[in-house]
């Protein structure tokens, strides 16, 4: 069956999906974005996914031209209408068809485009095995040039460490802040446990705030760990106990080696292993 995708309130066969050549998001990557999975047929913690696209559109001053109640159900049609029961969506919001100049006021009718679709991001082996990744060169962006809490459609900054990580070999890179502290993955954030304690960087410290994110650390506390958001260094990283990833397409996978540091016994720990557990509880049940 082909893939119907939604733009601006009609489904479209994908082949048939089409935007102008002149809208900012492709121009300029002027728009945000939320990827969101599907669990048994629904979509999760989608309030909190549209909250957090509303708080990205508001910090560039783009208004989202639909009510989150309407966004949330033209969401939830694209699913049906694709009869997917686990899956993943890509929400996106652009500024809309302007000029070749850079000038925004000069953009009519933002586009929101909702794609629903099946991914895989890793193989099941590094969820069983663990994945292993690396520091790159590539800071995150500075938060006073453009915030990593607005998840913009300009993902340039994420790219360049991605291809830094590929080409030393890892399908995941580490990335840290401008003031050298760890920051987050080029498309997840990064969790340790130090002495039974869930240790994982500060909102300041530039990282997008995860939705799985805040699940992790709810679950966590839900199990009676200690849960820290302090400021890490990569000391702090290859000293670590466990190191794990979060994000919507990843979900939970395990970190067993960084830097060529071998985490912990080389294996997915036991704390890595339960919060596992507990998420797929709350997600498949």
């Amino acid at each position: 069956m082909s893939l119907k995708i939604y733009i601006n309130g009609h489904l479209f066969e994908k082949e048939e999906a089409k935007i102008s050549v002149y809208d900012h998001g492709l121009l300029y990557g002027d728009g945000v974005f939320e990827g969101m999975r599907i669990y048994n047929g629904k979509v999760f913690r989608l309030e909190q996914h549209l909250e957090r696209l509303w708080n990205s559109a508001k910090a560039i001053r783009l208004e989202v031209p639909l009510s989150p109640e309407e966004l949330a159900r033209d969401v939830v049609t694209t699913v049906r209408a694709n009869g997917i029961d686990n899956g993943y969506i890509r929400l996106v919001v652009t500024r809309g068809v302007g000029t070749l100049g850079l000038d925004p006021n000069k953009c009519a009718n933002p586009q929101i485009i909702i794609i629903a679709d099946h991914i895989e991001l890793y193989p099941q082996s590094f969820y069983d095995k663990g994945l292993e990744i690396v520091t790159v060169s590539t800071i995150r962006n500075h938060p006073a040039a453009l915030s990593p809490r607005i998840k913009s459609l300009n993902y340039l900054n994420n790219i360049l460490g991605k291809i830094e990580g590929q080409q030393a070999g890892c399908v995941e890179a580490l990335m840290l802040n401008h003031q050298g502290q760890v920051a987050e993955c080029t498309g997840d954030n990064i969790f340790l446990v130090s002495k039974r304690q869930l240790l994982t960087p500060p909102i300041d410290a530039g990282i997008l705030e995860g939705i799985t994110r805040e699940a992790v650390i709810e679950l966590a506390r839900e199990a009676g760990l200690v849960v820290r958001e302090v400021s890490l260094t990569k000391h702090d990283v290859y000293i670590a106990d466990e190191c794990f990833l979060t994000g919507s397409a990843a979900e939970i996978v395990p970190v067993v080696k960084v830097d060529s540091r071998i985490i912990g016994d080389g294996k997915p720990g036991p704390i890595t292993r339960d919060l596992e557990k507990r998420f797929h509880e709350l997600t498949r049940r």
